[in-house]
């Protein structure tokens, strides 16, 4: 039997023709080059070269060989060529999906992450409701969904993400414009857009206004976070908004407020329970956990959050 390292090698003679050329291709030493063709001779009693003049020529009885050793070689590197195309992403798809809120700005940074180290990799993004999720995962239309909110289901694991912030958005010359902070009573005297207690972030202010008895006053309902930062954009209201749909500038022509009662709140990635991730997903979850991290509030504080760079 024949060791690809002895196909390598005796491949490499007879391409150059010499010793010294052979070992110049495979970057090594010329005597490792003779040793193993005279071992190679030796243990297989078979003469694969002719000497003349320091030159090195196929012998008749090697020519057989040398036509197997080349169909050899080829599968080599079309297997290489396959373990490179799959190191870049080639012959695969990442199919991840997200709720608005981080579908905003925090994935197409951890996608940027992911496309650098797998330029050929094939991505398919859904934008989802936390209600599709569940299908969406069940049904093996994708890996992973980033979430805004845990769900309790029997089939599904839930990994923690990052923690956020809910921030007021006002337009420019606005009342509050230019605060640093704002409470949430006096939020309550303006008119909001999209407040829905029944979505996770609706909640947590919906807790707060009740606990405070506050009376507010819906006067549009939009449940995408682009939307709702469209509408306070045009002077239709103030509103509020978790810091992943406005990280890093996502939204300019509005201005952020902190509100003062604590509005903290986790983010997950979702995943169908036992289905193992491949390792684009893998890099796709950290990619995206590194980018969250890096703006939440014990971390990035609020100038992340305005769009400053880390």
């Amino acid at each position: 039997m024949m060791t690809l390292r002895q196909v390598e090698v005796i491949r490499a003679v007879m391409v150059t023709g010499t010793i010294g050329g052979a070992a110049k291709l495979l970057n090594v030493s010329a005597p490792g080059i003779s040793r193993l063709v005279k071992y190679t001779e030796r243990s297989l009693g078979i003469r694969f070269f002719q000497r003349q003049n320091g030159r090195y020529f196929p012998t008749p009885e090697a020519e057989n060989i040398f036509e197997q050793i080349n169909g050899v070689y080829k599968k080599v590197d079309d297997l290489s060529e396959i373990i490179s195309k799959i190191g870049r992403g080639g012959l695969s798809e990442l199919r991840i999906g997200s709720v608005p809120s981080i579908s905003q700005v925090m994935v197409p940074r951890a996608i940027e992450r992911v496309r650098r180290r797998y330029p050929d990799l094939g991505i398919d993004i859904n934008i989802l409701k936390l209600e599709e999720a569940i299908d969406y995962l069940m049904l093996g239309r994708g890996e992973c969904v980033a979430m805004s909110y845990r769900l309790e289901h029997s089939a599904l694991d839930f990994m923690p993400l990052a923690s956020g912030e809910l921030y007021c958005i006002v337009p420019p010359g606005h009342e509050l414009a230019g605060r640093k902070q704002v409470s949430a009573a006096e939020i309550t005297r303006y008119p909001l857009i999209g407040i829905d207690p029944n979505d996770p972030y609706g909640r947590i202010m919906a807790g707060i206004f009740a606990r405070n008895r506050l009376d507010y006053n819906i006067t549009i309902r939009a449940r995408f976070g682009t939307t709702v930062c469209a509408l306070v954009k045009a002077g239709l209201g103030i509103a509020i908004i978790d810091q992943f749909t406005v990280a890093h500038g996502g939204y300019p022509g509005i201005e952020l407020l902190k509100i003062a009662e604590p509005t903290r709140f986790d983010t997950y990635i979702a995943v169908k329970r036992g289905a193992p991730l491949s390792l684009h997903a893998e890099a796709f979850i950290e990619a995206l956990r590194a980018e969250m991290r890096a703006v939440e509030p014990s971390r990035g504080k609020a100038a992340s959050v305005r769009g400053r760079k880390k």
